[in-house]
């Protein structure tokens, strides 16, 4: 062994070469989490959880609601995982639990607490131009909030996470025509509610 080597601790059953797991692509991982190894999983987890939380605030629109949402699609995630074929991404398979997880949490329960101003507005030299973005974009969130669940869940997918009209139609298990057609009618039910902030 070379002296000026550094070694680093591996995870328990990863491919050595990769250290971390970083550099290894979700189809391996998963492949390797379905042999039974939490520790390709786990990087997966770490890979993923920002984006699940993300989307999980957003379809449910409360933080503490979010992250029990988020918990329950990486639990479901991980005790689905033999059952995942690798017909669609793994992060494709990821959003169907995550939106799926949150229609149940919504179905059982509405939201109580408002929407936080967590996203920055935009810097302004009046105040009172701040004021007014700040009552648009909360203004803007409770409108979204008030779609119907499929609107909301195809809206965010594709306008707020960037998923293609096929990568969202997948994720919510519908076709791209149906998904197009949730997409226009919650932007014109937005455009409405918005119209006076215009």
């Amino acid at each position: 062994m070379d002296e000026g080597l550094v070694t680093t601790p591996v995870p328990g059953d990863l491919d050595a070469a990769f250290l971390d797991g970083r550099h290894l692509d979700d189809a391996y991982l998963v492949r390797r989490a379905q042999q039974g190894s939490p520790d390709a999983f786990e990087v997966l987890v770490a890979r993923h959880r920002d984006q699940v939380y993300r989307v999980a605030h957003r379809l449910v629109g409360e933080s503490a609601a979010a992250e029990d949402v988020a918990q329950d699609a990486l639990v479901s995630a991980w005790r689905a995982l033999p059952s995942f074929r690798g017909d669609a991404a793994f992060s494709t398979w990821l959003h169907r639990i995550t939106t799926n997880a949150a229609r149940q949490l919504l179905t059982r329960r509405r939201p109580v607490d408002p929407l936080t101003g967590e996203e920055p507005v935009p810097p302004s030299e009046h105040p009172d131009a701040q004021v007014v973005d700040a009552e648009r974009t909360r203004a803007l969130r409770a409108a979204v909030r008030a779609l119907p669940f499929d609107q909301r869940a195809a809206l965010v997918l594709v306008q707020f996470e960037g998923l293609s009209y096929l990568e969202a139609a997948r994720v919510l298990e519908v076709s791209e025509p149906t998904l197009r057609g949730r997409i226009a009618r919650a932007r014109r039910s937005l455009l409405d509610t918005m119209r006076g902030w215009q």
